[in-house]
């Protein structure tokens, strides 16, 4: 099974945009639940990380690739995920025999010897049985990426987070030196110049503007003391 195309992507899309939850079954590539189907329930930025799908499986919802998920079939139903080889035990080796020939005793007067009479044997202590392999653990995800967001806006700064589909803080308002001061720990050409660019903005803006009102305020204070003046 082949991942999904950009035209099947569009097409869930459009499918979670009226409400709906569309099927998807999941391919080779994810791992031991291939064959079983789940629920699309929300559509991420791709260009955060590669697993932006997320699905609904069981009672789980988990971050997926294109490449892991395709289009089922009408009156696919999923298959049962296979079990688990079970590795034969190791049948234990067969004991080895060894013969001990024993010294012959010195006697004083000469023994007769029945050359019937086998030597004694001494069997060997057989080695302990080999434990079987273990198998394979299923597939574990990794957890879901983190997104922290630092954003400017009509004259404000805010920043969030964001963990997979949970939101871990929504966007507040910050200061711009406070902008500038978590821009500076990141080592990113060119983000840093494109903060101060803005904070130069607002500053000449508002130095334009104090202008313009200590201008209406001089203008205010002549007026105020040649209507004094004609009064006196």
């Amino acid at each position: 099974m082949a991942g999904l195309s950009t035209q099947e992507l569009t097409q869930i899309q459009e499918t979670l945009a009226s409400g709906k939850r569309p099927r998807v079954m999941f391919t080779e590539a994810a791992g031991q639940i291939a064959g079983q189907l789940g629920q699309v329930v929300q559509l991420d930025d791709p260009d955060t990380h590669d697993e932006w799908i997320m699905v609904k499986f069981g009672s789980d919802v988990l971050p997926f690739a294109p490449g892991d998920l395709s289009i089922p079939p009408k009156g696919a139903t999923g298959r049962k995920p296979a079990p688990e080889p079970v590795p034969e035990p190791v049948a234990p080796p067969e004991p080895e025999f060894m013969i001990i020939r024993e010294k012959p005793v010195r006697q004083e007067r000469p023994v007769s010897v029945n050359p019937e009479v086998s030597e004694p044997e001494t069997p060997a202590v057989a080695p302990a049985p080999r434990k079987p392999a273990a198998g394979k653990g299923p597939k574990v995800k990794p957890p879901a990426g983190l997104t922290v967001t630092l954003a400017y806006t009509e004259g404000e700064w805010t920043v969030g987070a964001v963990q997979g589909t949970k939101a871990l803080a929504k966007p507040y308002i910050i200061k711009a030196q406070e902008a500038l001061k978590m821009v500076s720990m990141l080592d990113v050409p060119g983000v840093q110049e494109a903060v101060e660019h803005i904070l130069a903005a607002e500053r000449a803006e508002a130095e334009a503007h104090a202008l313009k009102l200590r201008a209406e305020l001089a203008e205010l204070e002549a007026k105020l003391a040649e209507l004094g003046a004609a009064g006196a």
